[in-house]
């Protein structure tokens, strides 16, 4: 009798049994089975609670028009280079450039970038080192083509024309303050693949010179930012609107207040959510943007009503400590 070598199972036999071994942890443990993006994502939002409560977050500023109206959620149609929003009595209007087109998704972070290094920088001309500096406030991947989005998100904010004004009756003569403007006059953005190359030969840094309209507005009314959790809803544009809204709106909110959902005023048409038309879907997305917020700010006061028709906020505070209410004017709901 001859011994020989004991039978291997076949790659097919082997793929089976990973199959069935997966399907009995899934049965069986199925509430600790989540991805690593999940999981990254989960204690991305520890980190945000854990600053906040320990009163050690990084702060960053947004700038008033974009937390009043939200920029489009998703790319506009090639043929779209006007797009409106309204709250209360400010409007916001964004002409895209017709190369570039307008602004959308994740291109609303630049705006929130150059707000913050101005206020840091105290002045509209503001300086990095690298391109990878934003890319890492944000938490995006480094890397060229990551770069690439980021260079058409400066293409697309550079060319857009903002017209953002406000209209108010007083004794019956009409009120109106306007201001159309660019978000900058001058830019120079560079990239390096290597991590450790902070600046071009002859310290070349990235210049970006701000609009003096755009300048003068963020001095205005800076709105205080939470950067950490910007980072965590970077990739949801939707939540991070809505996360950036309720931060201003519950800082000024005198008591418990009611914004209506829909309608010429209603919460839809500030949020540049335009492609959930109907009531009962834009609930259902506003519930699942509510909970992501919730999860980064637990005692966030808000929460649609029982009827479903409007939003129910009250006064707090996203960014401890505090900043003072004087720096942010009252209006827009």
């Amino acid at each position: 009798m001859s011994l020989g070598a004991a039978p291997q199972p076949s790659k097919a036999r082997h793929h089976i049994g990973l199959e069935r071994t997966s399907s009995i942890l899934q049965d069986s443990f199925a509430e600790i089975l989540i991805s690593t993006r999940r999981l990254r994502q989960v204690e991305s939002i520890q980190l945000v609670r854990d600053r906040r409560e320990a009163a050690k977050q990084q702060i960053g500023f947004a700038s008033r028009p974009f937390v009043l109206c939200g920029l489009p959620v998703r790319c506009p149609p090639r043929s779209t280079f006007v797009y409106e929003r309204r709250n209360g009595h400010f409007t916001l209007q964004i002409t895209g450039h017709p190369d570039f087109g307008l602004p959308y998704g994740q291109d609303r972070l630049v705006p929130i970038f150059l707000a913050t290094l101005a206020i840091r920088q105290q002045g509209p001309r503001i300086t990095f080192d690298s391109a990878a500096e934003m890319l890492d406030i944000f938490g995006m991947q480094q890397g060229g083509s990551q770069y690439r989005r980021l260079v058409a998100a400066f293409q697309r904010i550079f060319g857009a024309t903002i017209f953002f004004g406000t209209d108010t009756q007083r004794e019956h003569a009409a009120v109106v303050h306007r201001a159309r403007f660019n978000f900058m006059s001058e830019a120079r953005i560079w990239y390096s693949r290597d991590p450790g190359q902070r600046l071009l030969p002859g310290d070349c840094q990235n210049v970006i010179v701000l609009s003096d309209e755009f300048y003068r507005e963020i001095r205005s009314h800076p709105i205080p930012a939470d950067l950490d959790a910007a980072k965590v809803l970077s990739s949801s544009p939707a939540a991070l609107d809505l996360f950036m809204w309720l931060s201003y709106r519950c800082f000024m909110a005198k008591g418990r207040e009611r914004i209506p959902l829909f309608g010429l005023h209603g919460l839809a048409n500030q949020l540049g959510t335009t492609e959930y038309a109907r009531p009962r879907k834009f609930r259902e997305k506003l519930q699942c943007w509510l909970r992501l917020v919730r999860a980064m700010w637990p005692g966030c006061p808000a929460a649609i009503d029982d009827d479903g028709d409007g939003l129910l906020v009250g006064p707090a505070s996203a960014v401890y400590p505090a900043e003072q209410k004087t720096s942010c004017e009252r209006g827009g709901s």
